[in-house]
């Protein structure tokens, strides 16, 4: 299955760590430590064999080019994110409670890590290109796994949640991207209020046409 498609991708979202033996783990964990502390340009394989303890040969074996093991980087962040959004919206009754406590998760677990918070500070504009890579692969990976989150939480609903749950992840990166104004957003309760009170909307049924 290419991994390049996003349905290739949605299932290496989806797998786990499945298959990714000691040594990928050692050099991926490696390299998130050079991203997070240097930056995404800054950072060559070598620096990262060097930090993993193996040859720049061992890492090419793995991994075509630097832009690959970034990528590797960024799908298993992204797999832990989700895996996080999974976990604290498992057992809620309703999907307004998903969409809730999902985007409260979503946001604080953005905002806090280390590689996001080290490139939103002093590269801002390579984490776009990075979100839109193969044709947004990732965004639409996290996008249907979100959506089939709040569609368990209630079967056989016919609202739209892919549309909803991509809502939700292109307002999260927005406040991430354009901090301040009138959705500052800083604390959890703000967050949640504004969860509960706004887009928990787009889960009701809207007005009949005329």
């Amino acid at each position: 299955m290419d991994a390049t498609r996003p349905d290739g991708l949605l299932a290496r979202l989806s797998m786990g760590d499945e298959g990714a033996d000691g040594l990928d783990t050692r050099i991926l964990d490696a390299a998130l430590a050079e991203f997070e502390t240097y930056g995404l340009r800054r950072v060559s394989v070598e620096d990262v064999a060097k930090r993993a303890g193996v040859a720049r040969t061992t890492i090419y074996r793995r991994f075509t080019n630097k832009e690959q093991l970034l990528q590797a980087v960024i799908l298993r962040e992204v797999r832990r994110f989700l895996t996080a959004i999974a976990e604290a919206t498992e057992d809620l009754p309703t999907p307004e409670d998903a969409v809730v406590e999902g985007f409260v998760v979503g946001l604080r677990s953005a905002r806090t890590h280390p590689l996001m918070t080290r490139v939103l500070e002093s590269e801002p504009e390579a984490f776009l290109p990075q979100l839109s890579m193969n044709g947004g692969a990732i965004m639409l990976a996290a996008r249907d796994i979100l959506a089939d989150r709040l569609r368990r939480a209630r079967p056989g609903d016919a609202e739209d949640h892919g549309t909803v749950a991509e809502v939700l992840l292109r307002l999260a990166v927005s406040l991430l991207l354009v901090p301040g104004g009138g959705l500052a957003l800083e604390d959890e309760a703000a967050i949640r209020a504004f969860a509960r009170d706004y887009l928990t909307r787009m889960l009701r049924p809207g007005t009949p046409r005329t």
